[in-house]
């Protein structure tokens, strides 16, 4: 559980800069130049998701139940599921879909770690999604008073939402059927044929 939470530590203290003292960022990123500051960022990052994922693997192995989610769980995690991936691609493909929902990245994140709380019921769990979840709310809402620095991305055009849907749709097939169960162990739907 300790690389766990150390991997959550490094990995939102990299993403919550912004939220929790902008101007500092700004100033770092200026004296080191933007480039160095976005190594160092991605580095620690990248660390922190390696850390999260490793921890989480070993934390599943001995889990600590907290609770047996409903019955109703699985079919309501399916659904939240479904416009996450649209909603990721929108962020690089910017449209009507990124206008309308402003961060369709903080609302994927958002919608993803919902999802699996409601299907996942170990301490180890909570900790991940819930820590997702807070952070995805935090930093939605911190964006009212800060201004989204641009990613690097698809020009916009009107062709980008149905891109966005279609590549979306095929990505939440994919994990479904095949990549969810080959990456985490986990099948999200069992297959009996």
């Amino acid at each position: 559980m300790t690389l766990l939470i150390a991997g959550l530590a490094l990995f939102f203290i990299s993403h919550s800069i912004s939220i929790i003292n902008e101007p500092w960022r700004n100033r770092m990123a200026a004296q080191l130049g933007e480039t160095v500051w976005q190594g160092l960022y991605g580095l620690v990052a990248l660390a922190g998701l390696v850390f999260i994922v490793w921890g989480y693997g070993l934390a599943q192995q001995t889990p600590v139940p907290l609770y047996t989610p409903p019955p109703w769980a699985r079919s309501a995690n399916l659904l939240l599921m479904l416009p996450v991936f649209p909603l990721l691609v929108a962020t690089y493909f910017p449209g009507r879909i990124g206008a309308a929902v402003k961060h369709p990245m903080l609302l994927a994140t958002l919608l993803w770690a919902l999802a699996h709380l409601l299907v996942t019921g170990t301490l180890a769990s909570l900790l991940l999604f819930g820590c997702f979840l807070i952070w995805a709310i935090a930093d939605r809402l911190s964006m009212r008073q800060r201004v989204q620095r641009p990613l690097l991305g698809a020009p916009p055009s009107a062709w980008n939402d149905l891109i966005a849907l279609l590549a979306g749709l095929a990505l939440y097939v994919s994990f479904l059927f095949w990549l969810h169960g080959w990456l985490f162990g986990v099948a999200p739907i069992v297959q009996t044929f």
